[in-house]
């Protein structure tokens, strides 16, 4: 048993805004986001468009969610579909968060996404009242200030709070669990891979040793857990008993290990040089998120996807370098050597490229046989500013004005959709 009276018994609110993207355009249209059925699809010219958000309404009567495709949707009057407006989404997230600051300092808010947050109210409930009260007159500000609807979990720790917001509070509105409540309503919890934090991978490896709920893993040896899965069998066994050290207003770089970005490729390609040029061009975005952190990385991956003309498939393949970088060029030689060694001539659909097994930049020592290496780090961070301050296509390398260059067009998304 764990004796939870070591443990901090915080008042953390878990905000969610329900269906963020479908209930925002539902307002601009002056339709009520709760009733209406609307789709948010990336593009509504294309039949494979993914479904980027659909309203509570669509979800239930029609079963289309987040991640179907724009051909699943039935052709039915009822139905809007629109296309994202990504910047308004922006805007509305960024003064919801504005709202949150009336009643918690900057410090006590963490934004986990943009329609996602988590507030700590210690201190802040003398003024306002105990946490049922605060999260419902947040909620009633947000309906009444914005028309739209939202969920509020609270509870001791950030996980307790997640977990009520998933598991209670998006039926009832606002909902609270405490340490007491573990055992009664998180223990019987199954398929695992419904408790946040555990993936489909993990719910297998742990199916295999005998563990089909919550309340079984909480029961389960520790040190077995560690022995199978190392530091993160810890983790899972104290989250079984709904314990979390987490701390509110982290830094989210503070556990970050890699940076990378995928692009599903707006056509099939078929000539290798494009394939090449797009690979490049997203080189570029993850140095330059690598070194806006300060960081850099001695493991590089690539991926590629091949289109469903060639019947899917694809590789996923690392390699790891003496030397850390965030250098473009050093990002993309070593995908080169990746891409030639795997590439089976097929159409392209996909691409990922990955920075991991990360250090601080200031790693990155001088090399005899390479002494221009200061000059191109530099080079790097100079032409981050030059974007920053004059817009991402100040500065474009060639291959971007391609036939198969996509940085031009992704310039005018938000978020990797339209504005």
């Amino acid at each position: 048993m764990v004796d939870y009276s070591s443990f901090p018994r915080k008042q953390i609110l878990c905000v969610d805004m329900k269906s963020f993207y479908a209930s925002c355009s539902a307002v601009m249209m002056g339709l009520d986001p709760l009733t209406c059925y609307l789709a948010v699809v990336g593009d509504i010219e294309r039949q494979g468009s993914v479904v980027l958000a659909a309203s509570p309404r669509l979800k239930k009567d029609f079963r289309i969610k987040t991640g179907c495709r724009r051909f699943e949707i039935p052709n039915d009057p009822r139905i809007h579909v629109v296309e994202p407006k990504m910047s308004t989404y922006l805007r509305l997230s960024t003064e919801i968060t504005r709202l949150f600051h009336r009643y918690v300092p900057k410090e006590s808010i963490h934004t986990y996404s943009v329609d996602e947050s988590f507030l700590e109210l210690d201190g802040a409930t003398n003024l306002w009242g105990d946490a049922q009260i605060v999260a419902q007159k947040i909620k009633d500000e947000i309906e009444r200030e914005f028309q739209l609807p939202c969920a509020i979990g609270i509870g001791p720790n950030m996980l307790l709070s997640k977990l009520c917001l998933d598991l209670e509070a998006k039926k009832k509105g606002v909902a609270e669990w405490t340490y007491e409540d573990v055992e009664k309503k998180l223990w019987p919890l199954s398929p695992l891979s419904e408790m946040w934090g555990i993936g489909r991978r993990v719910e297998k490896t742990l199916n295999n040793m005998g563990i089909f709920t919550v309340g079984q893993l909480a029961r389960y040896d520790l040190e077995k857990l560690e022995a199978k899965f190392g530091i993160m069998g810890n983790q899972l066994y104290y989250h079984a008993w709904g314990i979390d050290l987490s701390e509110i207003g982290a830094p989210i770089m503070e556990g970050q290990v890699s940076f990378g970005k995928s692009q599903i490729l707006l056509r099939d390609y078929t000539e290798e040089e494009e394939v090449k040029n797009v690979i490049l061009e997203i080189c570029e975005e993850v140095g330059r998120r690598a070194r806006s952190s300060k960081m850099a990385g001695r493991t590089i991956s690539l991926g590629v996807g091949y289109s469903k003309d060639e019947f899917g498939g694809g590789f996923h393949r690392s390699r790891s370098i003496t030397n850390p970088t965030n250098i473009t060029m050093d990002i993309y030689r070593v995908c080169m050597e990746l891409f030639h060694e795997h590439y089976q001539k097929k159409t392209v659909r996909q691409l990922s490229v990955t920075l991991s097994n990360i250090v601080p930049d200031e790693s990155m020592q001088l090399n005899l046989f390479d002494p221009e290496l200061p000059k191109r780090r530099e080079l790097g961070y100079v032409m981050d500013k030059i974007r920053y301050r004059h817009g991402s296509r100040a500065l474009l390398r060639a291959v971007s004005y391609t036939p198969g260059g996509t940085a031009v067009y992704r310039s005018k998304l938000v978020g990797g959709h339209k504005s």
